[in-house]
């Protein structure tokens, strides 16, 4: 369970005694309801992370909302957006392994995650990984219940293909942009899980530089 979890839901079980305490037993089910519900959102489950050197995870638990292709810079990239739901596990990972180049926290609106606007005027955190033979980023987007973002690498830290690397607080969503050669192996409408569900297949470069890689990581 994320830490998150024990704070909310310990303050709530406290209170709810010490209102049942001092007023009457009725008047801790609220309390009590909601602490609950703070010790399942915040739940953090183990995943079987794929092994194939050339995949792509999602970076978070929800429901693919759009695949596209968008341009960055002077180069398209495939965008692929998962909307997270107050039911789904908030933990976001790493969607690579690779050496986070940049972080970069964006402050904006709180539109619905779903709307299309949101992926460029909601608030965000943008984070840059390089490995797996190129370049991906994925985007910590807040929604309209959303209202902190949790990211704890920094620039220079090396990651493994899903390591955890923090959290959107209720509904948000997650954005993850690659190179426009790989396979994507999702649809619109379906269901992910953070760091088991495999999001694309990188180009066959890519995936041979990332088993180059990781057959030198060994080696150390």
């Amino acid at each position: 369970m994320v830490r998150d979890g024990y704070y909310y839901g310990l303050a709530l079980i406290a209170a709810g005694i010490l209102l049942g305490w001092l007023t009457h037993p009725a008047w801790a089910v609220l309390p009590i309801l909601l602490a609950c519900f703070f010790l399942w959102f915040f739940r953090d489950p183990e995943r079987a992370i794929p092994q194939e050197a050339d995949a792509l995870v999602s970076p978070a638990d929800g429901k693919v909302t759009d695949i596209s292709t968008v341009v960055v810079g002077q180069e398209k990239r495939v965008r692929v957006s998962i909307f997270l739901s107050v039911v789904d596990v908030h933990v976001n990972r790493s969607p690579i392994a690779g050496v986070v180049r940049d972080v970069r926290y964006q402050r904006g609106n709180f539109l619905d995650a779903r709307s299309p606007d949101c992926a460029d005027l909601n608030e965000q955190n943008i984070v840059t990984v390089e490995g797996d033979g190129q370049i991906v980023v994925f985007k910590q987007i807040a929604g309209l219940l959303a209202r902190r973002i949790v990211f704890h690498p920094k620039v220079g830290d090396r990651l493994v293909r899903g390591q955890r690397v923090g959290l959107i607080k209720f509904g948000s969503r997650t954005d993850v942009l690659f190179d426009a050669g790989a396979r994507v192996n999702v649809k619109v409408g379906d269901r992910v899980k953070g760091g088991a569900s495999v999001v694309a297949f990188l180009p066959p470069q890519a995936a041979l530089t990332a088993a180059g890689n990781a057959s030198a990581e060994r080696a150390h």
